[in-house]
């Protein structure tokens, strides 16, 4: 099957156009298609289609017409229902704006070295081209897509003539390139191209005369002075200097960000023999709770490793789970083009260039890069890559499921240290004296849940205060576990702070479940006793079960069965003394009143 939305809307199957009657019809598969391969939620699709109405014949309708695309389908069963929605399956090259992308970033990675082939490629992306994204649709949860697709030709157009005057083909493009400086008069990328085309055909007065236009149109447009790449042109024009493929960057030292390895790593031995597997190309996702040590394996893992990747290292932390907001993809690429040489003024404004232009930059690059602490798997995606020269290795609290399902990532779960390798971390961390009080310091592992960073914080108390017993340390931690884990109060290690960024990311009600998680007497308990807590459906609550399990605030210990571990149910206690009564204050007596669950 073929799938166009670059210009109007098309399904080609075996050959053949099939029919795609009516605007709501085309509304349904352009929508589908905008979310390829993700669950598109019913009440979304409805809007899309009818707007704000909202009554069951709409549902009834939506059900209609999601039949009767499945019917101009040679393979009914790639348009599925889900329990949310519908997904749509496209497969690889089915999509006309996936082959479109993928032509254009094959041509910008061919133009670094074979100019002439690349534009070849580009051309031929832009040649699918048709018309408007979507048939010019007026529905307004497409037009974001159709403004990205409509940027994206742009910027492939802009790599076009790049790449054509690489290729030193300069007054073949002069016609082409007046035409598009009058059509988008605001691009001062087009503007600089027309100058040096210009320029390099050896029309001084006529590349100066271009540029004259240029800032006429914008100071009148815009009430500002042309950017600095173009008034630096100008600059070079003027005083006759060469600008052409001659002019080159000076080279790049190789990038080591990695940060500082971190003191008394011990254990791991399974997960860093994972990541010693690492391979060019892959991509790795270490994910666990906050606190279990995600920052810490890779940092001492890429620091063991970093003669792998001779062209250098890079690390961003990408602020996820921080206290101030996650660091924009966009903003992390800048970074990495400075760090590799780019000039600021050069660096592409719109993500999607940007991205580009960094793929085109690491291409062939044996390099590490270390995207730690990410939040969602769309932070991740403009950062990935496009060859298989690099490695890259993720670290989030979230499971990043969409980044092992489309991009392949190996993923490595870190749980809780096993009680011997926490043991070897305090021996390491306090020194021989633990080995004196084992019995103490086995229940001390246990009051700090295994969990690394927990022990790190005690490991700290305990050098802090050398002439208190190590049962004093115990009773402290028996009493008021997260009081001593705050760390003074520091708000990046404080057990307290660590908790509660992962808290504050949940939806409403998967807070509340915790809440009522930590409520719960028992050792561990499963979906229905889960349920009969929140006064919630079975498949409502498998849903909030789902979404503390995605952020590692909960464990599944057996299948349909979940627990807090001791810091975890001390959290929710203490996050529920905070709280004034509520909705909750039905959970005890339901608790009650759900038999079979003592455990």
């Amino acid at each position: 099957m073929e799938f166009e939305v670059l210009g109007s809307m098309r399904l080609r199957d075996a050959g053949r156009e099939a029919r795609l009657a009516g605007r709501l019809r085309r509304t349904l598969l352009g929508v589908l298609l905008a979310n390829a391969n993700r669950v598109v939620p019913a009440d979304v699709l409805t809007e899309a289609m009818w707007g704000d109405q909202r009554d069951d014949r709409v549902v009834r309708n939506l059900h209609t017409h999601v039949h009767r695309l499945r019917g101009v389908l040679s393979r009914p069963e790639r348009l599925r229902s889900e329990p949310d929605g519908y997904l749509l399956t496209v497969l690889p090259g089915e999509l006309d704006a996936e082959r479109f992308e993928d032509l254009i970033e094959d041509g910008i990675r061919t133009s670094a070295h074979d100019p002439g082939r690349g534009a070849e490629l580009i051309r031929k992306g832009l040649d699918i081209w048709r018309g408007a994204p979507f048939g010019g649709l007026d529905v307004p949860l497409l037009h974001d897509e159709a403004r990205r697709l409509g940027e994206r030709r742009l910027l492939a157009t802009e790599e076009l003539y790049t790449a054509e005057l690489a290729a030193g083909r300069h007054t073949a493009v002069i016609g082409e390139l007046t035409d598009l400086v009058t059509r988008h008069p605001l691009r001062e990328r087009l503007h600089g191209l027309l100058m040096t085309a210009l320029y390099r055909s050896g029309q001084q007065a006529g590349a100066l005369a271009a540029y004259r236009a240029a800032r006429e149109v914008i100071v009148e447009e815009l009430g500002q002075e042309p950017g600095p790449e173009l008034r630096q042109l100008e600059r070079r024009i003027l005083a006759g200097e060469p600008i052409g493929a001659e002019v080159t960057a000076p080279p790049v030292r190789a990038p080591a960000q990695l940060p500082h390895d971190v003191r008394g790593f011990s254990g791991r031995e399974v997960q860093l023999g994972e990541l010693d597997e690492v391979a060019p190309g892959a991509i790795t996702a270490v994910v666990g709770e906050g606190g279990v040590g995600k920052t810490a394996l890779v940092v001492h893992w890429a620091h063991r490793a970093r003669d792998r990747f001779p062209d250098g290292q890079l690390y961003v932390d990408l602020r996820g789970y921080a206290p101030e907001e996650p660091l924009a993809p966009g903003d992390a690429l800048a970074a990495f083009l400075r760090e590799l040489g780019m000039d600021s003024a050069a660096i592409p404004g719109e993500l999607p260039e940007r991205a580009a232009r960094w793929r085109s930059l690491v291409d062939g690059r044996r390099m590490l890069i270390v995207l730690d602490n990410a939040r969602t798997v769309e932070q991740i995606r403009p950062m990935l890559p496009g060859g298989s020269s690099c490695a890259v290795v993720v670290t989030s609290r979230d499971a990043l499921a969409g980044l092992v399902a489309r991009e392949g990532a190996h993923r490595i779960r870190l749980g809780r240290l096993p009680h011997g390798e926490a043991f070897g971390l305090l021996k390491e961390l306090v020194g021989a004296r633990i080995e004196t009080e084992a019995d103490t310091v086995s229940a001390l592992i246990d009051r700090c849940a295994r969990l690394p960073l927990a022990l790190r914080i005690v490991a700290e108390s305990i050098n802090a205060r050398p002439c208190w017993d190590l049962d004093d340390m115990l009773t402290e931690l028996t009493a008021a576990a997260l009081d001593l884990l705050d760390a003074g109060g520091d708000p990046e290690t404080g057990l307290r702070a660590v908790f509660s960024r992962s808290y504050q990311r949940l939806s409403p009600g998967a807070r509340r479940l915790f809440r009522l998680f930590g409520r719960y007497p028992g050792r561990d308990v499963d979906t229905c006793a889960l349920a009969a807590l929140a006064g919630a459906g079975h498949r409502a609550t498998r849903s909030l079960v789902d979404e503390l399990l995605r952020v590692h605030l909960a464990e599944e210990v057996a299948p349909g069965r979940y627990r807090l571990h001791d810091l975890l149910s001390a959290y929710a206690k203490d996050v529920i003394a905070g709280k004034a009564p509520g909705k909750d204050g039905g959970a005890q007596s339901r608790i009650v009143r759900y038999p079979g669950e003592g455990t």
